[in-house]
């Protein structure tokens, strides 16, 4: 696993996964507790995903996506998922750093482990049409759009 991809991870807000049933149907949802684990997974709480466990369950053939809406790029994870669910002998050390995320709020009743097989970068189209600009301007740009103001860096 890349820094670069650790990185984007551990800033990212949420990611998006995606699975699909036995014919195919896709399903993608969104989920805000996820992490890395070692060096080749991601982990992912299932705290209210009974379409994506299930589908999980039947085909185990996933991607996971996270974009930081500000830089405009993120990476997309091909993998196979497996779950870890509570009771089992390995949960609380596989779901170790996803307890502490959650805290007493929100019971996480399994753990989606994707074991990563392929990573691709993700880019905005405005990398290809202007390769001029910087990722200052880039970021600029973007909060012009959202309205918003980036948060002043601590001294």
């Amino acid at each position: 696993m890349s820094e670069a991809l650790r990185a984007d991870v551990s800033a990212s807000v949420l990611c998006w996964l995606a699975t699909a049933d036995a014919e195919g149907h896709p399903n993608v949802s969104p989920k805000e507790m996820f992490t890395t684990l070692g060096d080749d997974s991601l982990v992912i709480a299932d705290i209210a995903s009974p379409r994506s466990v299930a589908n999980i369950r039947i085909n185990p053939r996933v991607c996971v996506s996270f974009v930081d809406v500000f830089r405009q790029r993120g990476f997309k994870v091909e993998g196979k998922a497996s779950l870890v669910e509570q009771g089992h002998p390995s949960f609380e050390t596989v779901a170790a750093d996803l307890l502490q995320m959650a805290g007493p709020d929100f019971p996480i009743r399994a753990v989606i482990v994707v074991a990563i097989d392929k990573v691709s970068r993700i880019w905005a189209p405005s990398y290809r049409l202007f390769p001029e600009r910087s990722l200052e301007e880039r970021m600029q740009a973007a909060y012009d759009t959202y309205g918003v103001e980036p948060k002043a860096k601590p001294e």
